[in-house]
């Protein structure tokens, strides 16, 4: 399977065999039988490189990807040089540059992944068992990291934390909305 980093070694425990395989490469890849999966950034990435051609089972949720983020590095040295001011600036000019990808990302896929299914993709959901064995070779990933790397460990403790604040927040915040407006929805309401 075409997948990297933290992913790749999650799958592994799983059978998997990760490829690093440039986005170009993929879809000849799957053409040839060279590899036997992908995974990519989303239906409308997906879409344009007409994966569905030669992949046509789509397989949902990404689990080793919630969802796309981008991250910008720079030299701490040189970070601490800048004025505040540019500091600021470029802390702003991040954060904005990652909502406007998620939400071009969120504006998008909807109608590519109705593409997607009207070109001959068929959508099909993870088994719960798929999931939980993900969840648990993640888990054993991050638990042999943490047991040598302590910043990774810092982390990781720090996110899961946030987590299990997050999820609880969500259940009665967001989840329960999100499920009465998605039943609307497939009641042709919306």
């Amino acid at each position: 399977m075409r997948i990297g980093g933290f992913a790749g070694k999650v799958l592994e425990k799983l059978g998997v065999v990760p490829q690093q395989i440039a986005g170009g490469d993929i879809y000849p890849a799957l053409e040839k039988g060279t590899i036997d999966a992908t995974e990519w950034v989303g239906p409308y990435d997906d879409e344009k490189l007409g994966f569905y051609k030669v992949a046509p089972y789509y397989y949902y949720p990404g689990f080793w990807e919630g969802g796309p983020a981008i991250a910008t590095m720079i030299n701490l040295d040189k970070w601490k040089e800048l004025p505040p001011a540019y500091q600021a600036l470029l802390q702003m000019g991040c954060q904005v540059a990652n909502a406007d990808m998620l939400s071009n990302y969120d504006y998008k896929n909807p109608t590519a992944l109705k593409s997607l299914v009207a070109n001959g993709a068929q959508l099909r959901p993870f088994p719960q068992d798929v999931m939980q064995a993900a969840f648990e070779a993640a888990n054993a990933t991050y638990a042999e990291i943490s047991a040598t790397n302590a910043m990774f460990k810092k982390i990781k403790d720090s996110q899961d934390a946030f987590k299990r604040d997050a999820y609880l927040w969500a259940q009665i915040a967001e989840y329960n909305y999100d499920v009465f407006m998605m039943s609307q929805q497939q009641a042709g309401k919306l």
